[in-house]
């Protein structure tokens, strides 16, 4: 039976074992730091309510501003523009002319949203 100190394997995964104990040793000092060395100082401000622009109330179910979910429509229209037309600028020279009409039609859908969201008043914040 061969030795395994002597044999590849532990040579060949030894820096896989290396990296997996100084990620782990990364992560658990990244996750603990912030309890140490944070200033602990909570006031009013700190405390409030900030991500849905309004306290939470008793009720689960009460009815939130339309303009919320239009400004997660045009986040999902500007993230899909940019998903996209990064990867189609890179290959434009190999898509060729239906690529070139895809990604057009593709813009007007995005355009067509973007108007429906500007006529809806998503823009203006009153």
């Amino acid at each position: 039976m061969p030795d395994p100190l002597n044999s590849g394997l532990l040579n060949d995964y030894l820096p896989l074992v290396v990296f997996i104990a100084l990620a782990g040793l990364v992560t658990a000092g990244l996750l603990i730091a912030p309890f140490i060395v944070a200033f602990k100082a909570p006031d009013a401000e700190k405390l409030s309510a900030y991500e849905c622009g309004f306290d939470a109330f008793d009720d689960a179910r009460m009815k939130f501003d339309v303009r919320f979910y239009l400004v997660s429509l045009l986040f999902i229209i500007f993230d899909l523009e940019v998903a996209f037309l990064f990867p189609w600028a890179i290959a434009f020279k190999d898509v060729g002319l239906f690529g070139f009409w895809s990604m057009l039609i593709f813009l007007g859908v995005l355009t067509i949203g973007f108007i429906y969201e500007w006529k809806k008043g998503a823009l203006e914040w009153d």
